[in-house]
């Protein structure tokens, strides 16, 4: 319950305390914190190690991500893969994530139409998110799109405004000291390159944005 006596959803009591990755994504598979997880055929939560130097944090699964139960598995996903080695970021290095975990759809008779997490969405599922980024600690936090950007930097930040620019990331009061040399960047989401008119300069600067990232990793050992 909060202050003004409003109840609200979130996913804090099926976050466990405790333990890694593989804790972390067995809850998630039942957590009820919000009302998507009705419709959504499952939990989609995360994908990659507890020792990547990078974390891509996007929106939300989208249809083929919420059937396999995988992040980034779709057109996206590949598209993403091909810019981070065209970057020259090495995919084991990243660990993929959403900042929220159930798909939101619009159902049609021939397909789920894509429908954007409500701020309200995004709150409930920032304890997953906060888990995650406590136990990776990464080098670089990547924000891929409006959404993720809001829910890792909050309203002030803007995609278009700060994308390929390094942030210095703080841990937020009362959760453990993040790395000294820790950054935050944004860029748009691999969506929305697939949806742009001039294809090819959208993935340009979506690269370029990429390679800012690549620059900021420390030197490995």
């Amino acid at each position: 319950m909060s202050r003004d006596g409003i109840e609200r959803p979130g996913a804090q009591e099926w976050v466990p305390s405790g333990g890694g990755l593989d804790s972390l994504r067995t809850a998630a598979r039942d957590c009820r914190g919000c009302e998507l997880y009705g419709p959504a055929t499952q939990t989609v939560f995360s994908k990659g190690s507890e020792l990547a130097r990078v974390l891509l944090v996007g929106e939300q699964p989208g249809d083929q991500e919420d059937r396999r139960g995988e992040p980034f598995v779709g057109p996206a996903g590949r598209l993403l893969h091909q810019a981070l080695g065209e970057a020259g970021i090495d995919p084991q290095d990243c660990y993929v994530t959403n900042a929220v975990k159930h798909f939101r759809f619009t159902p049609t008779p021939k397909r789920r139409l894509h429908r954007t997490p409500d701020v309200i969405h995004v709150e409930a599922c920032r304890p997953w998110l906060s888990a995650e980024m406590a136990l990776l600690d990464p080098e670089v936090t990547v924000c891929l799109g409006a959404t993720a950007t809001r829910a890792v930097l909050g309203p002030s930040a803007r995609v278009l405004r700060d994308r390929g620019q390094l942030f210095p990331r703080e841990a937020p009061p009362g959760e453990p000291a993040m790395r000294r040399a820790a950054w935050t960047t944004v860029t748009v989401h691999p969506s929305a390159v697939l949806r742009a008119d001039d294809r090819d300069t959208a993935q340009a600067a979506f690269v370029a944005d990429l390679r800012v990232v690549a620059a900021a990793l420390a030197p490995a050992g």
